[in-house]
């Protein structure tokens, strides 16, 4: 006999919940491991970043998101925002939720699990934005998988930026690639992995590469789609019930799409420099 879960009466989309756009990158390789769900995914564009506010802000409208995808049938969501992974989501799963009716995943655990298979020097590089670095939310989990790893983190507060407004190919942005790369490489030449802790920065991974080549290092760089996806994939393997209770594009109607607090057609522009094919977003109010 399994447990008796009082999931939604109806299955719902698998519910992705960003401050903007960053948590697209996640979304992308989630869709692509597994097309035969239903995404709904939520942006809370008009109050990004989320990167400098505080704690109790942070918290407050994480909650509303979750919230509210919860009321749009959603059993399962995803916090893809490393900003509201570090700072809401503890409070959130321990508080606010009853597991047998909703679950809440974060980006920064399954990000660390794979961390100490990868490194030899066990010397680890994070790149983040100025509120995670604070937050020492990296830290904290990394030594949890292995208090010897020696950890350094490296706050990157002109990549978002950069990429929001579409300069992040530019000649121009190598200059803040290459000077936090090297802030972070001469605080600790002994890095042999490197962690893009926030979910824009997929978008200049090639960036990051080209530069550490050049600087003849071997220096491996963790990417959260791929490693979120699959940690999200082995979930839902030991979750059979959960998965009972997602919605799929296979089965008609679907029950996902593109949800912003910003202008619609703003979040539809911009959600181009970050997923292959154009969108079609929804305006909503938290």
């Amino acid at each position: 006999m399994g447990m008796n879960y009082r999931f939604s009466q109806s299955p719902g989309p698998i519910g992705i919940f960003d401050s903007g756009y960053g948590g697209l990158t996640i979304y992308q390789e989630i869709q692509r491991l597994m097309p035969e769900y239903d995404y709904l995914y939520l942006g809370d564009n008009a109050r990004a970043p989320y990167g400098t506010r505080s704690f109790d802000v942070i918290y407050e409208y994480t909650l509303q998101a979750v919230n509210y995808l919860h009321q749009q049938g959603c059993n399962l969501i995803i916090l893809a925002c490393n900003t509201a992974s570090a700072k809401a989501l503890r409070t959130i799963q321990q508080h606010d939720i009853n597991p047998d009716e909703l679950r809440v995943l974060g980006v920064i655990r399954p990000t660390v699990e794979v961390i100490p298979q990868r490194t030899r020097t066990k010397h680890i590089g994070v790149l983040a934005t100025p509120g995670t670095v604070a937050s020492e939310s990296y830290v904290i989990e990394l030594l949890k998988q292995d208090p010897t790893l020696i950890v350094t983190q490296q706050a990157c507060p002109m990549w978002v930026p950069l990429i929001e407004s579409g300069e992040h190919l530019s000649d121009g942005a190598n200059y803040f690639v290459e000077k936090y790369l090297n802030e972070l490489l001469e605080r600790d030449p002994e890095i042999d992995t490197i962690i893009l802790g926030c979910t824009h920065y997929p978008l200049i991974q090639d960036k990051i590469e080209a530069y550490l080549s050049q600087t003849n290092r071997h220096i491996s760089i963790v990417s959260q789609g791929e490693i979120v996806a699959q940690s999200l994939a082995d979930y839902l393997r030991r979750h059979p019930e959960i998965v009972e209770r997602i919605s799929s594009p296979l089965r008609g109607r679907s029950g996902g799409g593109f949800l912003t607090t910003e202008s619609a057609d703003k979040f539809s522009d911009s959600a181009s420099l970050f997923l292959s094919e154009p969108i079609e977003a929804q305006h909503i109010e938290l």
